[in-house]
Formats: C-alpha cells, sequence, structure tokens
C-alpha cells in the first residue's frame, strides 16, 4: 500500500521544501489539491525537489482548462517524474466552475467522461497517432508536428477520477485508471457505493475490475494520550461537517441511518453558525469517517479499513500537521513506511 500526503497549494519553494521532508519522512507521494493555486505548478516544484516521490494531481479542475492543455502539462510532468505522475481530475462545483473559472459545467457527468478520452486521444496524438476526436463537447483534428511534445521514454499518465455519487463511479470504471475516492467516506459507502458501482463501470466497458485502482484519504486520528487526539478528531469533526453540507453528498449519511444530517448541517451554515455545523456530527456519526487508535494500534487499523481496497491511501491530515505539528507529521510519516512495508 503507498501513502501519500494531503496537501493543497503554498509558494512553489514552500512545496519543494514539503516534498524533501515527505520523502525523508517516509511518505510514498504527494497528493496535491487545487485551490488557489494552480496543482500543476506544484507538482512541477515538488517532483524536481523529490524526483523520487510519487506525484499526483488529487484533484485538478477539468473543464476550466480545454483537453489538450490538460494534456499537455499531464504529458511533461510523467516525463519530469519518470512514470511517477497521475493525472487526477474533479469537475468541482457548477459555482465554481462557471463563476469563478467562467467555463461550462453542464452536463457535468458525461462531460467528464468525454473528456477523459478525449485526453487519451491527445496522448496517442503525441506519440504519433492522428489526432481525431469528435465528441459533443470537444472536436480535436490539428496537431502539426511542431505544435506536438512529441512521445516521451514513460507510459503515458494514468487518469484518475474525482467521483461520489454512482453514477461518476461508473464513469470512472468505464474510463479511468483510478478513482479519488472523496475524503467523505465510510466502510458502509466504500462496500455498498464505491466498489459495486466501479466494478459496474468496468463490466459495462469490458475491463477488469484490477484495471482501476481506489484512492482513499483518511482522517487519522492517532495519539498515545486524548490530548493527543482530541485536535485532530476536531479537525475531522469539522471537515466531515463542512463536505455533509453538500446537498449531493447527504445520501453518505442516509447509509448510516441519518438521513436528516445534511439538512441540519446546512441550517447551521446558513445562520453562519460553523461551531453548530460540526456540533452536528455528533461521536456515533464521526466514528464512521476516523481512523483513531494508539499509534501502536493506527497501522493495522487503517490495514483493517482499507487494506483489502486501496491501492493508495492519503493522509488527510498530513499536510496540516507539516504545518504546525512536525512531530505529528514525522510520525505519520514513520506509520506510512510501516504501511507501504
Amino acid at each position: 500500500m503507498r501513502v501519500d500526503v494531503m496537501t493543497g497549494g503554498q509558494s512553489l519553494t514552500k512545496i519543494q521544501q514539503l516534498a524533501r521532508d515527505a520523502s525523508a519522512a517516509g511518505f510514498s507521494g504527494l497528493a496535491i489539491t487545487e485551490g488557489g493555486r494552480s496543482a500543476y505548478l506544484q507538482c512541477a516544484a515538488a517532483t524536481l525537489a523529490a524526483p523520487e516521490l510519487d506525484i499526483s494531481t488529487a484533484v485538478a479542475v477539468a473543464f476550466v482548462r480545454s483537453p489538450m492543455v490538460t494534456a499537455q502539462v499531464a504529458w511533461e510532468l510523467a516525463e519530469a517524474t519518470g512514470g511517477k505522475f497521475r493525472l487526477g481530475l474533479g469537475t468541482q462545483v457548477r459555482a465554481h466552475v462557471e463563476r469563478r473559472y467562467g467555463s461550462p459545467f453542464d452536463p457535468p457527468g458525461p462531460r467528464m467522461e468525454e473528456y477523459v478520452r478525449a485526453l487519451r486521444a491527445c496522448f496517442a496524438g503525441f506519440r504519433g497517432a492522428p489526432l481525431a476526436f469528435d465528441g459533443e463537447y470537444t472536436k480535436l483534428s490539428l496537431l502539426p508536428a511542431m505544435w506536438s511534445p512529441g512521445p516521451i521514454g514513460v507510459d503515458d499518465p494514468p487518469i484518475d477520477l474525482a467521483a461520489v455519487n454512482p453514477w461518476m463511479l461508473r464513469a470512472a470504471g468505464r474510463v479511468a485508471d483510478g478513482v479519488h475516492v472523496h475524503p467523505l467516506n465510510h466502510p458502509i459507502y466504500l462496500r455498498d457505493v464505491v466498489e459495486p458501482n466501479v466494478a459496474a463501470g468496468c463490466d459495462a466497458a469490458g475491463r477488469a475490475r484490477s484495471e482501476v485502482s481506489l484512492i482513499v484519504p483518511v482522517f487519522t486520528v492517532p495519539g498515545d494520550s486524548e490530548a493527543e487526539r482530541a485536535p485532530w478528531r476536531s479537525l475531522a469533526r469539522t471537515q466531515v461537517a463542512f463536505y455533509g453540507s453538500t446537498p449531493n453528498y447527504a445520501f453518505v449519511f442516509e447509509l448510516l441511518g441519518r438521513p436528516d444530517t445534511t439538512a441540519r448541517i446546512r441550517e447551521r451554515h446558513k445562520a453562519g453558525d460553523i461551531a453548530g455545523m460540526a456540533s452536528v456530527i455528533d461521536d456515533e456519526i464521526l466514528e464512521h469517517f476516523i481512523v483513531e487508535g494508539n499509534w501502536s494500534q493506527m497501522a493495522s487499523r487503517i490495514e483493517a479499513r482499507v487494506g483489502a481496497i486501496a491501492e493508495r491511501i492519503v493522509v488527510y491530515t498530513a499536510g496540516m500537521a507539516y504545518g504546525g505539528n512536525r512531530e505529528h507529521f514525522d510520525k505519520l510519516g514513520a506509520l506510512a513506511r510501516e504501511l507501504s512495508g
């Protein structure tokens, strides 16, 4: 099992130092989210600083860049990393895509599935095949040799999709190399929603289920005392409430027999009550979303939770620990080394 640090955007010099320190601590790679800073520039800086690490966008926003632009950047990163780059893509949400980026959004599912097919057509074109992609949302037919990056000495970068609902999970099974499971996950959701829908997508496309990797974020709450664990439990509670405020994710709580959870979180959100949002996530709910224990217990507990399905796990809080609690970060690195064997 490979274990990555989840980290958001920061200055390019800081991401380089994080990459070096993550490698030294024992992590397998960096999973870089896209927010206010470009995930791709972060990936380039990180791999130049620590070429031994796996690097992935986790995830970059797809629709705000043409498939050709995304393909070219991913191609260069695949070459720079020696084949250790994974292209993780997500739809983001309508408001951000339309109002922050000024790009089209609808229909997100079919548009994303076609986007992946367009990327693969670009990759084939870079290796010399004629570029002839005629989709509903994208049409590509021009790639003169002087405008192509040309072949590289590594495989095409794997394409991973962020997916939450059954439709997108099936789409990932049809066209992607991996699935970025949402941080708002629990064992019932993984068993009853993620696994069967990815498998159904694979079956529909005539693919083996083993062709699609699951990349699973984990909220870790380790510590040998309550005082050590408490801040990480509180952080996880806040994040579960934040993600749980999205109406489309309400079904994740419904699977736990708590169908009113998202509605209650949204009531408090509209009132500007951030602490009240977190309070909706009581201990009974929270325990489904976290892995908690003494440091000596954590590896076996993470393995028991996701070891049978995940090719990679992403330690959700590792990047936060790096910025504020380096001792905790180094312990997480030792845990990553233990999990990766």
